[in-house]
């Protein structure tokens, strides 16, 4: 993914108004993201902590949504597994995390939702950056680039799902 700043992320918001976009929680460490390991941009709002964001390249642009999530603690023996990079966690390690759609749907309360790792962290699970807990990843036969391929793809069906 190339590197985004500020003012990138702000603009490329299709699920919200200009002036949410201003006012939301942008992360501070841009500059410090491991950006060559990452096929989007996820991170948690700080002050509000049943909201999270994700920016990607998507047919040619960046598109970043807003999206929620439930704030409730599963058990820690509940297990729930990532529909994006397919990383199983403990606990409330995976949300189904809702966007509103963009556009007119989304005004009118329409949303998607897709089971995220909470901590947004799938690109780095995938190529083995990140280690969850153990168990969190299955051994698989494909490759880390065949995965990489697949967690994009997953992605871009969710993405699209939100600019439908």
């Amino acid at each position: 993914m190339r590197t985004l700043t500020e003012r990138d992320l702000r603009a490329s918001f299709v699920n919200c108004s200009k002036g949410e976009a201003q006012r939301l929680a942008v992360p501070r460490d841009l500059a410090e993201r491991p950006w060559d390991d990452l096929d989007f941009l996820g991170w948690r709002d700080p002050g509000a902590p049943d909201r999270s964001y994700l920016a990607a390249e998507h047919a040619g642009r960046v598109v970043a949504v807003t999206m929620r999530f439930p704030s409730q603690q599963r058990g820690f023996l509940h297990r729930g597994m990532c529909s994006i990079c397919l990383t199983t966690h403990p606990g409330s390690g995976v949300s189904l995390m809702t966007a509103p759609r963009a556009g007119k749907a989304g005004r009118e309360g329409n949303s998607v939702g897709v089971y995220f790792c909470t901590d947004l962290a799938c690109s780095l699970y995938v190529r083995g950056i990140r280690k969850p807990e153990p168990g969190g990843r299955f051994q698989e036969s494909l490759t880390v680039d065949a995965q990489v391929a697949r967690t994009r793809e997953k992605l871009a069906g969710f993405l699209d799902k939100v600019l439908a």
